[in-house]
């Protein structure tokens, strides 16, 4: 497969030795987690939002606000309660009665790194307050149209998968409004007892310093969009996406019957801008297929939607994801 990419030898091995520093202030912070820091990274570098989905005491939080420090920008946490309202998330306007007039005072969106900590347990009408921010980077206050952070906006969002009641499910829109859903996993015993060694040494540890800046994820963005994907590849990649909204034609037959709902064009821009990054973070300056493979089940899990029988028969929306994948050709 021939490709040209205009990425200086001097830019790639710039963006090897910035990945690098993220990954290692990560792994200095968070034990073990490797697919999330995968994802995280993969991510920031393909200027998406992401959505995490854990039971409690998972680092979620934790690795969030890990990336945020790594590059220093600002960082915003947000806990999600039923009463939280759309105001105290993009702000809103105070009356002065020494000026007689409405003062806009900015809410916590306005920074490079939004923590929306358990975003299903907000009222719809608050989830709905991001969906502009996510997707147009920009609030809107008293008529009035703010900007968000040019340089650098990265949401994550966190949500518990048990403890339902009170919750209110993030909306098909919503949830499109992600990159990519990544699954965090209990750690393993040995990471475990690291995670206990740190803690009992944790009054005499140093916190790391960050080495980068929003300007150089800005750069690293840049590279990650310059890396070369083939026509077939962005073919393949449609394919996939196409396969979800045509189930019966590309299903096991044991698993027609399933799915409710495929996904929107957004998943195949996510999943060329994770390829890219996957790739970057491979040492590649060009996309494989291996790569698109390897971000499918996050690009797609919180995609489909899967009929209420499928909860009932025990298929998950990733058995889905593996025969959508088996079943499109490979090029």
């Amino acid at each position: 497969m021939a490709f040209h990419t205009d990425i200086t030898q001097d830019e790639f091995n710039w963006a090897q030795s910035k990945i690098r520093v993220i990954a290692a202030y990560f792994e200095q912070t968070v034990v073990g987690q490797k697919n999330l820091e995968r994802a995280l990274i993969a991510a920031l570098l393909g200027n998406g939002h992401v959505l995490l989905e854990s039971v409690p005491g998972l680092a979620k939080t934790t690795a969030a606000k890990a990336v945020a420090d790594a590059v220093g920008g600002k960082f915003s946490r947000i806990q999600c309660t039923p009463d939280l309202m759309p105001s105290d998330i993009i702000g809103t306007q105070i009356y002065r009665p020494n000026t007689g007039n409405f003062e806009t005072v900015l809410g916590p969106v306005f920074a490079n790194f939004v923590l929306l900590d358990e975003v299903n347990r907000s009222s719809a009408k608050t989830q709905s307050a991001m969906l502009e921010a996510m997707q147009e980077k920009q609030v809107t206050i008293g008529g009035v149209t703010y900007s968000l952070p040019e340089d650098l906006f990265f949401v994550v969002a966190t949500q518990n998968p048990v403890e339902q009641e009170g919750t209110y499910p993030l909306s098909e829109a919503q949830s499109d409004r992600f990159m990519i859903k990544e699954i965090i996993t209990y750690p393993t015993a040995l990471e475990e007892q690291e995670i206990l060694r740190r803690k009992e040494a944790e009054y005499k540890a140093a916190p790391p310093k960050s080495q980068m800046t929003v300007e150089d994820v800005k750069k690293l963005q840049n590279i990650t969009s310059r890396i070369y994907c083939d026509d077939v590849l962005k073919l393949y990649i449609s394919s996939i996406v196409s396969a979800t909204r045509y189930p019966d034609k590309f299903l096991q037959p044991q698993l027609r019957g399933y799915v409710g709902l495929g996904a929107s064009p957004r998943a195949s821009i996510a999943f060329m801008k994770m390829s890219k990054a996957i790739a970057l973070m491979q040492g590649r300056v060009f996309v494989t297929p291996d790569d698109v493979k390897l971000v499918a089940r996050q690009v797609l899990r919180h995609r489909i939607s899967l009929k209420y029988m499928a909860a009932a028969d025990g298929i998950t929306v990733e058995t889905i994801i593996d025969s959508l994948l088996a079943s499109v050709h490979t090029p």
